[in-house]
């Protein structure tokens, strides 16, 4: 048996990763007896490394633009390129805002005054204090401040739900004897968003008392469970909750209120919406600066002014292990303050132009459906869904999250319902490169030999998990170590 060796000169990378490039994506290192397989793939494969290089190149330049609209700071090197310092895989984010990628890219006037920050001293206490302000003038709440992040807000609005301003009672958490400690939330918004939800509210001290069914909650089931020892409930905005059968926001508000009980919203990618939810009476509302608002991490808490101070007064408390930094809450004020003058109707349209052109570059493929698919919250914004006829393509939507994901760069697709059959492209956090070099390497996996797809198939069938991704413990077959939450 002999073998094809290619030497690829490429004056970027170094030979070790044009080999391991070449290997994966392209299967170049075959015997005699299987080169023509392989042979169609070569010239997509070469054009979507020589794209991949030029993405970095963009991502340099960009990175460039974004520290000289910094102020200068000793011992900042402005042209680090950090994926080569630590020798971290190179990430397309094509799934959305998602917490396991870091949230979202941060734009560069909220990096600046974040960053503007960092040699100064503030009092904390009269920083959240005008951190509220701004709060209040963004989603139109009473209050606000600002928390490490939304699961953190969660954790510390179910606490002050149970202590109030009562400094004994903060003191006394995760304690709860002699306090109403029961936290009442719809099955169907039990979700988990990389933790589950119903930890994120027991870490205050509190119980969970789940009503209904996954897919029918009735409301005479949120009534019969609200006692004196309810301490609030809980509602959650989000795509991974149920999408039928379940109370309403408006009518768990009336619910709730008619027995003095406040309601918390986990509203973490609904920055767009948060407004909207503020105005249908919730008590306290929590939304991520990191995701849709592009901020540094922390979260936003707003509501009832009450409540909000008795969720930062847990800083003397439970939420000292989970506190904000000055860089998070400048960050959140700036992240609100760009999001008060952003035209979202143009952003919309942005994000329309790119999502289009991958369904335009996308749908002649043989065996494939390209249609848009909206947000499911209502949120300003759509994705590209691409469904695979697995027997007309050779390779099914699971195989074609996999492969992408464990390239270089790794394309991380929207992958939650890759076992039904399709995928999703969030273009929100892709340039006109990473599009360009998503496209090329879907084509090339869909346009790939028969027996090459079968390969494919065979990796990714859950016998082996790509050795990159095992450290996380995820079994064989399971997306979620990949598309994340």
């Amino acid at each position: 048996m002999r073998i094809i060796a290619i030497r690829v000169h490429m004056p970027h990378i170094s030979p070790a990763q044009s080999l391991h490039y070449l290997f994966v994506h392209a299967s170049v290192i075959v015997t005699a007896k299987t080169a023509n397989m392989y042979a169609h793939i070569l010239p997509v494969s070469f054009t979507c490394c020589m794209l991949g290089l030029r993405r970095k190149n963009d991502r340099r330049h960009a990175a460039r633009k974004l520290t000289e609209a910094k102020p200068a700071s000793k011992g900042t090197d402005t042209n680090m390129d950090l994926y080569e310092k630590y020798q971290l895989t190179r990430v397309i984010n094509a799934c959305g805002k998602m917490t396991h990628l870091a949230g979202a890219a941060v734009l560069p006037t909220i990096a600046a005054q974040a960053t503007a920050a960092l040699p100064d001293f503030f009092d904390l206490d009269e920083l959240q204090k005008r951190a509220g302000a701004v709060i209040a003038e963004a989603t139109g709440a009473e209050w606000g401040c600002v928390t490490a992040c939304t699961a953190a807000g969660i954790t510390l609005g179910i606490a002050a739900c149970m202590t109030g301003a009562d400094r004994g009672k903060i003191a006394q958490l995760p304690e709860t004897a002699g306090m109403a400690n029961e936290v009442v939330i719809q099955r169907g918004h039990l979700v988990n968003f990389g933790a589950p939800i119903t930890q994120t509210i027991r870490l205050s001290g509190a119980s969970v008392v789940e009503v209904g069914t996954v897919n029918n909650t009735e409301e005479y089931h949120l009534e019969n469970a609200l006692s004196e020892h309810t301490a609030a409930v809980v509602f959650v905005v989000s795509h991974h909750t149920t999408r039928s059968g379940s109370v309403s926001l408006e009518r768990v508000v009336e619910i709730a209120h008619a027995r003095n009980i406040p309601v918390v919203v986990d509203g973490a990618a609904q920055s767009f919406l948060i407004r909207r939810i503020v105005e249908a009476g919730v008590d306290l509302a929590i939304c991520s600066n990191h995701k849709y608002l592009s901020g540094t991490t922390a979260g936003i808490a707003c509501g009832r002014r009450d409540l909000v101070e008795a969720v930062a007064l847990q800083s003397r408390g439970i939420g000292r292990p989970m506190k904000v930094g000055k860089e998070g809450i400048f960050g959140a004020m700036a992240a609100l303050e760009y999001r008060m003058q952003l035209d979202v109707g143009a952003w919309q349209k942005e994000q329309d132009r790119k999502m289009h052109h991958i369904i335009d570059r996308l749908a002649p493929l043989s065996g494939v459906a390209m249609r848009v698919e909206p947000d499911p919250n209502g949120n300003p914004f759509s994705r590209a869904r691409l469904d695979l006829d697995a027997e007309a393509t050779g390779i099914n939507a699971q195989t074609l999250a996999y492969a992408l994901a464990d390239g270089d760069p790794s394309i991380r697709l929207r992958a939650h319902h890759a076992e039904e059959g399709y995928v999703q492209i969030d273009a929100i956090e892709m340039t006109d490169a990473d599009v360009e070099l998503s496209c090329e390497r879907i084509k090339a996996l869909l346009e790939a030999s028969p027996e090459a797809k079968q390969m494919l198939n065979e990796r990714y069938a859950g016998t082996t998990i790509p050795s990159q991704w095992s450290w996380l413990g995820s079994a064989p077959g399971q997306m979620r170590h990949i598309t994340g939450v």
